[in-house]
């Protein structure tokens, strides 16, 4: 194998020193040029990062079996740029609708996210460096032409482009954590990602008492810097006198948990941690090496020997199961900090925030090391590291603040997480930078996951409550849970997800019957029912936000949601597999989230394809009825239902199918698609109808009747 070059104005540190940009003030012209040298520098770190990459073909080893190779990433965060300016309609025209469909989803363990190497043929690198410059053009033009109006908050087109630099941000730390689990030969050490050279013995840890107050969480609209839809709303909080380590947990603090027998004693484990530690069988940290003559420790591209004195790194569950057995030892209540303690300590040390600092307070936003360092190095206060260094831990899974909304453009950024599975992470790491370094970012992750994530331990009598079972509650998605699975009819007409799914088991009688597709399936009804008939169903909607409630059904048999019964009260509900006698169904769905005008080329084979209450809310509806009969089988069908309800808001009016004069003549959908679909379809019998009733409220709810047409493929 060949070696790649390395580029040398990529090793430029200026790249390692950027900041977020000021939103709300200054003049366009000037805040145009700030966003350009960010932008650049952004796409130019994220490449220098990978270049840490000795071969061409690492980028297609697995380094981790959660996460796609790194070929992924290097494709993803280009095709995020196109995805959310033709979402925000800025642009509308692809570069690569292939690249944007199979570089689109796939980040984090999701039951939805398709991380099976069998559904992807990677491009070679050269060809997916060639569309990342392809990108660079279109969005630096973008940059350089669009109409700039200040203050940017997200209501302005302005904001597409900011989302996809800070994104950009999030996968340059993600991606650092995948190459530091890459075999060392196909890694090499690079001139711009220097380590510290800081190496010792670890000091000894104490608690420092914290006294109660206050704390006060959540941001506004029109905040000066970026924020992703969790850091909004308001959350108050008072907090009760705890103490807290004054270093974070330095390797060699938790080396004596290892030398105690942490990691074979169950009792200091939670039963999902134990579970974790006997299937990988660890007996130590992820990036810790065991030699005769001693430790090592993995930092991203080389291997050293242990740094006793820096911060420790593991993931969510050993950092409580340490907690738990330092309590033990030391006979004192210790655990993890709670989201509220954590930032009630930073606020009371620490009044400075990324940007506005002239230098890094601590190891953070890139600005001395490629690594970590030692624990005692940051002074803040009386603390050492509040941030930087690495993440911290805490107790708290990650939800919403009161007032919380989603943005339109990326409304799966954060509520796919609020499933109690994903705990906070706070304080940032050496390589946290744009919105990562802020005070108001919130960042969580399954406690099995790794990142370059530590920990601080308090001391306190206040027990952190995690509540185990939770209610959807986002009013949208809890209207759609109550419209599948709630009530079976409401004034003589029955649910409806269940008889368009019966519809179509009629009309699939004496035809085969082996896949059959879901596009648009909400959280999942249709899909379900389907496979009372089919032999397996894919259920595919844009959203991940909206097809978790399924993927929880079917995962976990039950669910449970909240229905808006009269202003601010509501009623709580649960259903299940089994009184819906969907269990053994159940087992032939699987859920993934996909664009249905960009579908990946996996899709395809089907004897069935729904797609009801779809077209009309599809941006482009003509190339989604251009590329469906390639996925459907000679002798399959189609069935489309919908009640042609356009509205500029989903589709442009130049994009409707029908409803609509043309040629001085009323033209209907039906016209448009028996002419597009003709050439490929028979349509079977006449257009029928099919009644819903939704329920908004106790007394309040929408009657629609949904048109269903079903064609045959010659």
């Amino acid at each position: 194998m060949r070696e790649r070059a390395i580029i040398n104005w990529r090793t430029d540190l200026g790249l390692r020193k950027t900041k977020t940009i000021v939103l709300d003030r200054g003049e366009p012209e000037q805040k145009r040029s700030e966003i350009l040298d960010y932008f650049h520098k952004s796409f130019d770190i994220d490449e220098a990062l990978l270049e840490m990459l000795r071969y061409d073909e690492t980028f297609y080893l697995r380094a981790d079996p959660l996460r796609h190779p790194l070929i992924f990433y290097f494709g993803h965060t280009a095709v995020f740029y196109v995805n959310k300016l033709i979402m925000a309609k800025i642009i509308d025209k692809r570069i690569n609708p292939e690249f944007e469909s199979i570089f689109a989803v796939g980040v984090d363990e999701m039951s939805w996210d398709d991380l099976s190497e069998a559904h992807y043929d990677w491009p070679k690198v050269e060809t997916v460096q060639e569309y990342r410059n392809k990108v660079r053009e279109l969005v630096d033009s973008l940059i350089r032409t669009m109409p700039l109006t200040m203050p940017i908050d997200w209501a302005n087109p302005w904001w597409a482009i900011i989302m996809g630099i800070e994104h950009s941000r999030i996968h340059l730390e993600t991606s650092s954590v995948l190459i530091r689990q890459l075999p060392l030969e196909h890694v090499r050490v690079h001139p711009l990602w220097q380590i510290c050279d800081e190496m010792g013995e670890p000091p000894t840890n104490e608690l420092i008492a914290v006294p109660s107050g206050a704390i006060t969480l959540g941001k506004r609209l029109n905040a000066s810097l970026y924020g992703w839809d969790n850091e909004y709303g308001s959350h108050t909080a008072a907090i009760e006198p705890f103490k807290a380590s004054k270093y974070l947990v330095s390797n060699g603090e938790y080396l004596e948990f290892i030398e105690a027998g942490g990691y074979r004693q169950d009792k200091y484990w939670t039963k999902e941690g134990w579970g974790w530690k006997e299937y990988e069988k660890a007996e130590m940290p992820r990036f810790w090496r065991k030699e005769e003559r001693g430790y090592k420790l993995r930092c991203v591209a080389e291997e050293v020997d242990m740094p006793w004195n820096w911060p420790v790194e593991v993931n969510q569950l050993e950092a409580k199961a340490f907690c738990n057995w330092k309590s033990q030892a030391t006979g004192k209540k210790l655990r993890l900090p709670s989201e509220d303690e954590w930032y009630y300590l930073r606020d009371r040390q620490m009044d400075t925030d990324q940007p506005y600092w002239d230098k890094a307070p601590g190891n953070i936003n890139l600005e001395y090391y490629a690594s970590s360092c030692p624990v005692d190095k940051f002074l803040f206060g009386e603390f050492y590291d509040i941030a930087g260094n690495v993440w911290q831990w805490t107790e708290t899974p990650i939800t919403g603040f009161s007032g919380f909304g989603v943005h339109p453009i990326y409304d799966d950024f954060s509520v796919p997480t609020f499933d109690t599975r994903h705990n906070l992470i706070k304080g940032g790491s050496w390589i946290s930078t744009g919105n990562e370094a802020i005070r108001d970012s919130r960042y969580a992750f399954r406690r099995h996951f790794y990142q370059h994530a530590g920990l601080r331990y308090v001391e306190s009598e206040k027990e952190v409550l995690v509540k185990a079972d939770i209610y959807e509650s986002d009013p949208a998605i809890a209207q759609y849970c109550d419209f599948h699975f709630g009530q079976e009819e409401y004034f003589g007409i029955g649910n409806y997800p269940k008889r368009i799914a019966v519809f179509c088991l009629e009309q699939s009688s004496g035809r085969p019957k082996g896949k059959a597709l879901d596009i648009g399936c909400a959280v999942g009804r249709a899909s379900f029912e389907l496979a009372r008939g089919f032999d397996s169903v894919t259920g595919l909607d844009f959203s991940a936000r909206i097809i978790r409630p399924g993927v929880e059904l079917k995962e976990e048999g039950y669910l449970r949601y909240t229905r808006i019964e009269e202003g601010e009260l509501a009623s709580y509900h649960e259903v299940s597999l089994a009184e819906l006698g969907l269990e053994n169904a159940a087992k032939r769905v699987e859920f993934y989230q996909a664009d249905a005008c960009n579908l990946k080329a996996i899709y395809t084979g089907y004897d069935l394809v729904l797609a009801s209450n779809l077209i009309d809310r599809l941006a482009y509806p003509r190339q989604f009825l251009k590329m469906i009969p390639e996925r459907i089988n000679p002798g399959g069908l189609l069935i489309i239902a919908s009640p042609y309800s356009w509205d500029e808001v989903f589709t442009e009016k130049e994009n409707w199918l029908g409803g609509y004069r043309k040629d001085g003549e009323p033209y209907t959908t039906l016209q448009a698609m028996e002419e597009m679909l003709g050439s490929h379809f028979s349509q079977i019998g006449k257009a029928t109808e099919i009644e819903m009733v939704i329920r908004d409220t106790k007394r309040k709810f929408q009657h629609t009747k949904t048109e269903v047409t079903v064609w045959c493929k010659k």
